[in-house]
């Protein structure tokens, strides 16, 4: 492997590991409200998480790539905090892929904390545990599958981005040069035995970590049952 296409998985790796720990800190809350109210805004609210998953790539890239311009005001608020342009930065791709692998980490944890069922949370209640020791202690440990799946799906999903990051960070080496671009450019240049190899290695990892989703959660099925 050459250093170029090593510099991208070791990038591709740092900015999936980077979204899925903000995805985990971002999406609880949010999928523990989803879970738990009763307003009339919930399905709104649910459309909006999931709209990733049916919006072109491309189109949730090009109004990010709009709100990242510096005459822009998150764009220039960042420009003058930092210095640097959200534009055509990892900053950018990260940013851009926690919106986009939004829904692979609220849906499983909303799924999960709507699995705990409020009997369990309204005993905690009865005890006086306080909503955040009720969370902590009794809602956290009984949704680990969620948090375990939520997990797994941000890192995998965001490992494979493309549309996105072409958009929002173009092919900047050792910047925001990751292997799905990497992959493309190299069949552009019909250097196929690098697509070969780099195709290879995200195939293996994708494989891998949905194998231990589906091992995980069935174990966890039978030790619940």
């Amino acid at each position: 492997m050459s250093a170029p296409d090593f510099s991208a998985l070791w990038l591709t790796f740092r900015l999936a590991f980077v979204v899925t720990c903000l995805l985990l800190v971002l999406g609880t809350p949010l999928a523990w409200w989803l879970a738990r109210t009763k307003t009339h805004i919930k399905p709104v609210i649910e459309a909006i998480v999931a709209m990733p998953l049916v919006l072109p790539p491309t189109v949730l890239g090009f109004y990010l790539l709009v709100l990242f311009n510096p005459s822009a005001p998150l764009g220039g608020a960042w420009l003058q905090l930092t210095g640097d342009t959200l534009a055509f930065s990892f900053a950018g791709l990260v940013i851009a892929s926690v919106l986009y692998s939004l829904p692979f980490a609220v849906q499983p944890l909303q799924s999960a904390f709507e699995a705990v069922g409020d009997e369990v949370m309204e005993a905690a209640a009865s005890l006086r545990a306080s909503p955040i020791d009720a969370f902590f202690t009794i809602a956290a440990p009984l949704s680990v599958r969620g948090f375990v799946t939520a997990a797994i799906l941000s890192f995998a999903h965001t490992l494979g981005e493309f549309g996105v990051v072409l958009m929002v960070g173009g092919a900047i080496p050792g910047e925001t040069r990751v292997v799905s671009i990497a992959i493309y450019e190299h069949v552009e240049t019909l250097r196929y035995q690098e697509a070969y190899g780099l195709s290879a290695i995200l195939l293996a990892i994708s494989f891998l970590v949905l194998l231990f989703v589906y091992v995980f959660n069935r174990r966890q099925r039978v030790h619940v049952h």
